[in-house]
């Protein structure tokens, strides 16, 4: 197992913390980052990578330089999610982000998902991209400050941060739509309950799974004004709910396989993504 802990005390563990403490990644855990960073860009098949650079090390100037509005104080370190404008996959990309979160999670390190509060153009200036290149998402990664800043409370507050949409909301037995219970979910409520307790871009949670005898169909269902140029933020999440369900299926020894079901009936205004079929 990739992780020390338990992956479902990971997710619940995590948040999103916008404050750090201006201390260094201590040495050692910080190689450890990168070498699972290395790791997953080598097993990857998207066009795409995963940097960390810290502002102690070779990159200290960049570190320093980029910018997140004001969202974040005192991070030295960040996670740079690198996409190449022609791939397309942003829930894969999605899918290989939060597995380096969680890995950070269980280092004791603490992350937050930006997708629209950085500089795009000050973080792309200070890297060394190619011309097919952008930045869709970074994470500042580090350690939390003991007391955060009255703007992260706020912050908090206005985007629900804490707040999760109900079973009733998001998960359903069949294409009627009959909302799906915790004893309706059997084996399977704690690897659900992982993808509900899940992070999403303004805290929108898009995800719904509809179950289907052995199936769980994942579909996204879209936030009217969550524009798709560029990067598709809301197919990212579906790719955090995907890595949630999935680690959280294996850990519990809930064997399944990951597959696209072709005309499958879709709810109006939702669109298909994956099914987990067991």
């Amino acid at each position: 197992m990739e992780f020390q802990k338990s992956v479902i005390e990971l997710i619940k563990m995590r948040t999103s913390s916008r404050s750090f403490d201006q201390e260094n990644i201590e040495s050692l855990t910080l190689k450890k980052l990168k070498d699972y960073i290395k790791k997953s860009n080598e097993e990857t098949k998207l066009r795409a990578r995963v940097i960390v650079i810290q502002s102690n090390d070779n990159d200290s100037r960049k570190a320093k330089k980029l910018g997140t509005y004001g969202v974040i104080s005192g991070a030295n370190s960040f996670i740079i999610g690198i996409f190449e404008k022609e791939e397309k996959d942003a829930l894969e990309f999605g899918y290989l982000f939060e597995k380096i979160i969680l890995f950070a999670t269980d280092l004791g390190l603490q992350t937050c998902w930006l997708g629209g509060t950085f500089n795009k153009g000050n973080f792309e200036e200070n890297m060394s991209l190619v011309d097919n290149e952008f930045i869709p998402i970074v994470s500042p990664v580090g350690i939390k400050k003991e007391k955060p800043r009255v703007f992260e409370s706020v912050m908090r507050t206005v985007i629900g941060a804490n707040k999760r949409k109900p079973w009733s909301e998001l998960f359903f037995e069949t294409d009627s739509l009959v909302p799906l219970s915790e004893g309706g979910a059997g084996q399977y409520v704690v690897p659900l309950e992982m993808v509900r307790l899940g992070p999403s871009a303004s805290n929108k949670q898009p995800w719904r799974i509809i179950k289907d005898k052995n199936a769980y169909h994942f579909f996204l269902c879209r936030t009217k004004g969550y524009g798709v140029a560029g990067y598709d933020m809301q197919k990212n999440d579906i790719g955090i709910a995907k890595c949630h369900f999935e680690l959280s299926a294996n850990e519990l020894g809930l064997k399944g396989t990951w597959v696209e079901i072709k005309n499958i009936s879709t709810p109006n205004d939702w669109e298909y993504c994956c099914s987990w079929s067991n």
